[in-house]
């Protein structure tokens, strides 16, 4: 087996133990692995932090749609054309965002799905994103199933009580959890399938966008606190992009001449800006907390034409027509300039503005970029941490 694998391959081993009955050299044993595991990452090459955790939508998710009932799912071609496995239910062509970011903090393959993680598996982290999920309930709720956000914390608190059973003592649980990373990118359907689907929901209907913006965050706010109640520290919260310029957007509201829908934007931006302000919030009040924000626009701030993006209107895929529209047509075909469209289908970004995302979300090329920090940073406190032998956990 591969150095990356020893700690994965450890805490198997101590399970075994455990289910020998000596589950006093387990715990003795899982409390080496968790406070001395800087000495692993030196010397075995491990990951530069124990796991990571992903909750968020399509640009995150990696098959947790696959057996929904639901049109917003991407398990079949052409999505996964250029994935070594094919389609797996990633929403582009390639890997997305956090298959980067995994790859990017050490992680020998990719973080599993939730719907299909197992055993021990979890302790390297677990991926509970979904297509079309939001912050609202009922976000997306005309494509069928979806996991909203409410969702992903239930299943994450499934996966602590595994893990707690596994370890048999709690505090290791929470101890570990808080040197893990977490991602979370929501937002971008409680706009394109809910606010801006007057014909669906009710909400533009009630609110205007300053208000819509602040009801939304202010749920936001309490499912990420959730969030570190059950044990998460180091928190990487992803911003909502420039809506207002995908093709399916364009394809509804704008004309052939236009690049973006201003009015989206303007609306979308009203929730972008209070993302700061909330970091401030946790950073101050939230004992040992360190929340982080990646700024979606300010990451497409540049020449894409220098990274080969020239196209950056039109969908790489076949569209479909009938069923999901703005996704790809099923077994449709695919465009071979794929290194120079933004776009695969008419949401989804294609494999390399999904690189470029991680890049600047791990190693921040702009000060707006990230906020306070990037998520190298992160990385950096969690090893320090680890070093310091002091999880910064309170049980709750």
């Amino acid at each position: 087996s591969s150095p990356s694998n020893f700690s994965y391959l450890l805490i198997y081993f101590l399970f075994l133990l455990m289910a020998s009955g000596l589950k006093i050299w387990f715990v003795l044993l899982t409390t080496i692995l968790v406070n001395f595991r800087p000495f692993l990452v030196v010397v075995k090459g491990e990951p530069q932090v124990p796991c990571l955790f992903i909750l968020g939508d399509s640009l995150f998710d990696n098959g947790n749609n696959n057996n929904l009932i639901t049109t917003a799912k991407a398990n079949y071609p052409p999505y996964g054309i250029d994935f070594p496995d094919g389609p797996t239910g990633r929403f582009t062509n390639g890997k997305n965002s956090a298959d980067f970011l995994a790859e990017l903090l050490g992680f020998d393959k990719f973080i599993e799905p939730f719907a299909t993680v197992e055993g021990a598996e979890i302790f390297r982290g677990v991926n509970y994103a979904s297509g079309a999920a939001g912050i609202r309930d009922e976000s997306g709720i005309h494509l069928g199933d979806r996991i909203s956000l409410n969702r992903q914390l239930r299943n994450h608190k499934v996966t602590i009580s595994h893990m707690s059973s596994l370890l048999g003592n709690k505090t290791l649980t929470m101890d570990y959890l808080s040197k893990c990373i977490y991602i979370v990118g929501m937002g971008n359907n409680d706009y394109i399938n809910n606010y801006l689907m007057p014909q669906f929901y009710p909400s533009s209907h009630l609110y205007k966008p300053e208000k819509f913006a602040t009801i939304l965050m202010q749920q936001y706010s309490k499912q990420l606190k959730t969030l570190y109640r059950y044990g998460a520290r180091k928190v990487a919260v992803f911003g909502v992009g420039s809506l207002g310029c995908i093709p399916a957007e364009l394809a509804l509201y704008g004309t052939k001449d236009t690049i973006c829908v201003d009015s989206i934007n303007s609306a979308v931006q009203k929730f972008a800006d209070k993302f700061k302000p909330m970091i401030d919030d946790f950073n101050n009040n939230l004992p040992n907390a360190n929340f982080i924000y990646i700024n979606l626009t300010s990451i497409a701030i540049g020449d894409p034409a220098e990274i080969g993006l020239t196209n950056l209107a039109e969908p790489c895929c076949e569209i479909s027509s009938v069923i999901a529209k703005g996704q790809c047509r099923h077994r449709g075909g695919a465009c071979s300039d794929r290194a120079s469209h933004y776009f695969w289908d008419g949401f989804h970004p294609t494999e390399i503005p999904n690189k470029v995302t991680a890049i600047r979300a791990y190693t921040a090329l702009l000060p707006t970029d990230a906020y306070p920090f990037d998520i190298s940073h992160l990385a950096a406190s969690t090893l320090a941490l680890n070093k310091l032998g002091q999880s910064g956990v309170e049980l709750m």
